[in-house]
Order: C-alpha cells, then structure tokens, then sequence
C-alpha cells in the first residue's frame, strides 16, 4: 500500500497525545516532517515519534516538495492563514476544529483549496467513529420514530487564564474550544440547517465565555440544545436523542476509542444496550484522508458540513455576544 508522506505543522498537546499517535496506526500514512516554532522542539518529537525530517519553521517544512498532506494542529486564531498557505503549497490538508472562527474564513480556506487542486479537511476525528456511524443508522432504520428532540453536552474543568483555550486573541473559549463538538453532533444527526437559534453565554472577566447553551429550532419543529463549559472538574460528555416512538441515550466521550455502548428505549418501555467496538478515531480520520487523497474518495467531513457547521457557530456567537 502507497502511503501519504505527511507533514505536521506545530507540537500542541492535541498533536502530540492524540493525532500523532493515531498517524503512526494508520496503515497509509508515513510520518515524514515535523515543523515547530524551534528546531530543538521539533527535533524532540522527531526522536519521540520517528518523523523522517524536523524543521525549525512551518515555511521550511511547506517549502519540502516529498510532502503531500499536512495536519495543522496550530491555535484556532492561526488556522486560517497556515491552512491557506499549505493549500497554496499545493499540500492537502487536515486542520483541527474548529476549521476557522468564522464561515467567512472556512470558505476562503475552501476557495484556497479549490483553486490549488488540494484538499481540505475539518479534523473532527469523532465524526469517523463507527459509534457515530452505528446511531445514525439506527435513526434511518425507524427505531425510535421522528426525531423531536436532542440534547448533546461537552463540559470540563476551567484552565488558568494564561491557557490559550481562555485567551480572546486566540480566540478561546468554551463555545470554540468544546461546543464545536456538540454542535457538530447535533448537525450530523439532524442532517439540516436550524431554522432559528437562541443562545446564551455567561462570560470571564476577559470576556472568554466558560458556558454557553444554545436552543435549536429545525423545520418541523424538532429541536435540540447544547450545552458546553470549562466550570466543572472532570471530563463530562454525552447526549440523548428523543423521537416519537423512544429514545437513544449515550454517556460516550466524543473520540472514545475501544468498546462503546449506547442504549435504545422503544416506545412499550423495552430497553436493549447496544455495543460498538470503535478504532482510534485519529486514526480513522488520517486514514479516511489519505484514501481520498489515493483514490479520489470525498473527505467524511464534507466541505458542506463544515461551512454548515461555521454558520450556526457564527448565529450562536452573535447571541452570546462574544
């Protein structure tokens, strides 16, 4: 099997304990480079995970023709303009969510890639689960009828205010850091655009919002909520999914690897505890990538879903006033 010769640009804590090693399971993918703000940083996570080249800057690395594909795990503020300039590079690229702080960004990043003949992909590595896979096809099948309501929740711990994840500039918070995540669950569930959202946020003395509930409202009527924080010690993920005939409820943290369970309650109150075995997601979305890249295969994570994504972020910021 051809492997994609990849490039990563940055040594955030999310490259490091989590994409990385999941590019290192990928059967095509070859860790090629890596580029950090210094040549000692990088050459460290060359040595921790054996990439081929380490380079002292992001331009060195995008400048070497053997790389194809770069993963771009950089602060939310710099997504943008390292993504265009890798797509410009003629490099495909998989860049953490979110993709760009606004829809305006995230279709300037897609026109970059377009008129370059590269792809662009939103790294919601949760979204290749087979977890995520197996709920949506209990939703087609009819299990538990219409849809009517959904609640999907990510809630952690504060940081320090020094932590990148609570800066304005870097454009931190909880609803840019973790709500991307409920949302997106949200949107892949429901597969359409909300007809309205109310929003509402409860804010840091830097104005960094550490809660924020949003109400959806889809054609139909069906709604669903969510909610994300950075108030509560511990890790708290899950959501439920109501619809006229039961419901499906799941406590899973959003990329969960190894066996995951889900429960489905019908309508006469019987209860069955269904179980998933999921690989690394990490995994999965490098390998889902780089097969698009081989084959001609569309990314998982659609450029439709992820300016979807950025337009309801953009109506739930506006009503929180960030």
């Amino acid at each position: 099997m051809r492997k994609i010769r990849w490039g990563v640009i940055g040594t955030a804590d999310i490259a490091q304990g989590q994409t990385i090693p999941g590019m290192q399971l990928a059967e095509n993918c070859d860790l090629y480079a890596i580029a950090g703000r210094s040549l000692e940083k990088a050459r460290l996570f060359q040595d921790r995970f054996g990439f081929q080249k380490a380079y002292g800057s992001y331009d060195e690395l995008l400048c070497d023709p053997e790389v194809e594909a770069v993963y771009i795990p950089l602060p939310n503020s710099l997504h943008c303009e390292w993504s265009i300039r890798a797509l410009k590079a003629k490099k495909h690229v998989l860049c953490e969510k979110p993709l760009a702080v606004s829809e305006e960004q995230a279709r300037e990043m897609f026109r970059a890639a377009e008129e370059n003949g590269v792809l662009l992909m939103e790294a919601f590595a949760y979204l290749h689960s087979p977890f995520v896979q197996a709920v949506r096809e209990e939703l087609r099948s009819g299990v538990i009828g219409e849809i009517r309501y959904m609640n999907s929740s990510f809630v952690a711990g504060r940081r320090p205010d020094t932590d990148i994840r609570l800066r304005r500039e870097t454009y931190g918070g909880a609803m840019y850091d973790l709500g991307c995540y409920p949302l997106s669950m949200i949107l892949r569930i429901m597969e359409k655009e909300p007809v309205s959202v109310q929003a509402v946020g409860q804010f840091s003395d830097r104005h960094i919002d550490l809660f924020t509930a949003a109400l959806l409202t889809f054609e139909g009527g069906a709604m669903a909520d969510l909610d994300c924080a950075m108030l509560i010690p511990g890790r708290h993920d899950r959501f439920v999914i109501f619809g006229t005939q039961g419901s499906i409820v799941s406590g899973v943290e959003f990329n969960q690897p190894g066996e995951i369970a889900y429960t489905v309650t019908r309508a006469d109150g019987t209860r069955e505890t269904k179980k998933v075995f999921a690989k690394n997601n990490y995994c999965l979305e490098v390998e889902q990538l780089g097969g698009c890249i081989l084959n001609g295969a569309q990314p998982l994570v659609s450029k439709e879903f992820s300016l979807l994504n950025a337009r309801v972020m953009d109506r739930i910021l506006a009503e929180i006033g960030y």
